[in-house]
């Protein structure tokens, strides 16, 4: 029987027109404005006690608070508004101090059995939703010094190695490294051996208080070398942690001499982001410092987990988090968390080195830390949130060497599983070259982001009613069913969107308007064949059988074309243009289907399978 579609047909399509509807919906909810808590440490607890204090010091401000929870290890306030959530913000980091960050965040409102289906709504790119823009400043003059300092301890152990005698050798703030001998005959065959070795040092000879003294000075070629390393090994290192976190097309590019943007869009923990972006988690690998070593050679620490307790250690650096791998949480025999490490081949040789001389000693694993903290002070009578530049330096682990290590460590003595997983995030992702600091840090969305959706929004339904418009008046019965379609169209492009975690942005909106043309472009084809199928005398029935069976192919090719197009744009693309390139490529596919499915499914249920004397699709010639 012509234009009649078998049940299972009908079937799938109503199924995938139900899944589009549940997973279409939760766009329909618009997500809260929100201040989210966060510890400004992994360790640091964010409970109920915490929340109180931060919803008690905005109400009494006169803050209406929409709601409040706690969720996994951070807390989130609801607010009504945007101006709200900007306002309410340093009033609460004042109240909870440095303890704690205070983030803008949105969050999502989505009724509850949506979410138990896994539906949720589209991810919105940083021109619609919002999102965080961070501008970061590489520190320069400790990426200088952090190389001098490794240098230092490599040819002060080389000079142990060949037995040449000096009496000490530091790092000064002119970023010199200054050699002390006995003799000048020890000074120069120490001088002859770095420069066989080293040639990116000048090196001077002078006297003092009787002394030999050789000092070694970096090239200014080789400084220009050293900070662009700095500079382009964390911005590989942030690329590598960004995608940790798991944000959709994100931005991260290099800006001048020692700055890096980083563009977080629709990000859902800002607070987590900030931390994890700016923390600085470097290991250094240190033997303790000998009861009789010379005070200058060495440096004391404290312990991590107990800042009462101390450790002298020695100020030579065996290896450090640049020379890991990989690094992976897990547990030791205890149940206690620990960070299994491998070091790559050149930390393996040097720790081997260190440690077969070493058997018996103890050993330190050194933890520093470059983080920003936030603190409030009072400007013009007003409360303002501004950062801070912290170092950290504390010892988690002082181990006895049994015997001569290589490239495997298992790090212990970590607070918490949060804080093992982090340490372990930071150095799998890379160890910064250098420290970095937030020297700029907005919030993007509460007002500009709604203007871009609002007329994003305006200009889709603009076009999307004038095209109904248009397809009833010309084409009539057949018009109303390919606004049905269009309309299902629509819906499962925007399902399809959020099933995929698909970022929306202000070029696929444009997308979006594209493909509602071109799905209503595959309808006219159609269409414009049945009337032709007409004016050669076909019956309504054969009309539309060959009408959808010959336009078939045409619509196929022009779609599969443009469907190339569209995945080129993406895999050579960035940004804006892969935010159109995706919203094409999925309406293409939407198009097709409605095009060529649902609409040949709703004609056969107003037409098929009985006789029709006439046909209701506009033009001289459709009536027969």
């Amino acid at each position: 029987m012509l234009n009649k579609y078998p049940l299972w047909k009908n079937l799938v399509i109503l199924v995938a027109v139900v899944i589009g509807i549940i997973y279409a919906l939760p766009n329909l909810f618009p997500d809260d404005y929100a201040i989210q808590i966060t510890g400004a440490r992994s360790s640091t607890e964010v409970n109920e006690r915490v929340l109180d204090r931060a919803v008690s010091a905005l109400e009494s401000k006169g803050f209406e608070v929409k709601g409040s929870n706690l969720q996994d290890r951070n807390a989130l306030i609801r607010l009504k508004s945007s101006d709200a959530q900007l306002k309410a913000r340093p009033l609460v980091q004042q109240a909870l101090g440095k303890d704690y960050l205070v983030a803008l965040n949105m969050a999502p409102s989505t009724p509850g059995w949506l979410k138990s289906l896994g539906a949720g709504p589209m991810k919105l790119g940083l021109d619609l939703r919002g999102g965080v823009h961070f501008l970061l400043e590489v520190d320069m003059e400790t990426a200088v010094t952090q190389r001098l300092d490794a240098l230092s301890g490599q040819i002060k152990r080389e000079l142990r190695e060949e037995r040449v005698r000096y009496r000490g050798g530091d790092v000064t703030e002119d970023r010199e490294i200054v050699l002390t001998f006995r003799d000048e005959a020890s000074r120069a065959d120490a001088i002859a051996q770095i420069k066989q070795r080293y040639n990116q040092f000048q090196v001077d000879e002078s006297q003092k208080d009787g002394e030999y003294l050789a000092v070694l000075s970096l090239t200014e070629k080789e400084v220009k070398s050293i900070q662009e390393y700095a500079l382009e090994q964390n911005l590989t290192t942030i690329r590598n942690r960004v995608n940790e976190l798991g944000v959709a097309e994100p931005l991260v590019q290099r800006q001048g001499a020692n700055q890096i943007i980083v563009e977080l869009p629709g990000v859902q923990d800002t607070a987590q982001a900030k931390r994890v972006l700016g923390a600085t988690a470097n290991l250094e690998f240190r033997l303790e410092a000998r009861q009789d070593a010379p005070s200058g050679e060495t440096e004391t620490f404290p312990f991590r987990d107990n800042p009462d307790r101390e450790a002298r250690l020695e100020r030579d650096v065996i290896v450090t988090g640049n020379n890991v791998s990989n690094a992976q949480q897990s547990f030791d025999q205890n149940g206690q968390p620990q960070v299994n490490i491998t070091l790559d081949s050149v930390g393996g040789d040097l720790m081997n080195r260190a440690t077969r001389n070493a058997i018996g000693r103890r050993m330190a694993v050194l933890f520093i830390e470059y983080r920003t903290e936030q603190e409030t002070k009072m400007v013009d009578g007003e409360p303002k949130t501004v950062d801070k530049r912290v170092v950290d330096k504390g010892i988690i682990s002082l181990a006895t060497v049994q015997s001569a290590l290589g490239s495997s460590f298992r790090i212990t003595g970590l607070d918490s599983i949060p804080e093992a997983s982090e340490l372990a995030l930071l150095l799998r992702a890379g160890a910064l070259a250098a420290p970095m600091y937030f020297v700029q840090e907005r919030t993007i969305g509460p007002s500009l982001g709604q203007q871009n959706i609002d007329a994003g929004v305006t200009s889709a339904i603009a076009g999307l009613i004038l095209v109904l418009i248009y397809m009833i008046l010309y084409y009539r019965v057949f018009g109303l069913i390919a606004n049905v379609a269009l309309t299902l169209n629509l819906m499962l492009l925007v399902a399809c969107m959020s099933i995929l975690s698909a970022t929306l942005t202000l070029p696929g909106i444009a997308g979006i308007v594209l493909t509602m043309g071109m799905a209503v472009d595959a309808n006219v084809l159609i269409f414009e064949r049945i009337r032709e199928e007409l004016r050669s005398g076909a019956s309504p029935q054969l009309a539309i059988n060959a009408g959808f069976g010959r336009a078939f192919v045409s619509i196929v090719d022009s779609n599969v074309t443009t469907l190339l197009v569209a995945i080129i744009l993406f895999a050579m693309g960035s940004g804006p243009v892969k935010g159109f390139a995706v919203t094409l490529s999925l309406g293409i596919l939407t198009s097709m289907f409605s095009g060529l499915m649902i609409t040949r499914s709703i004609v056969n249920l107003v037409y098929g399978g009985r006789r029709v004397e006439k046909l209701s699709i506009g033009g001289k010639l459709a009536n027969v």
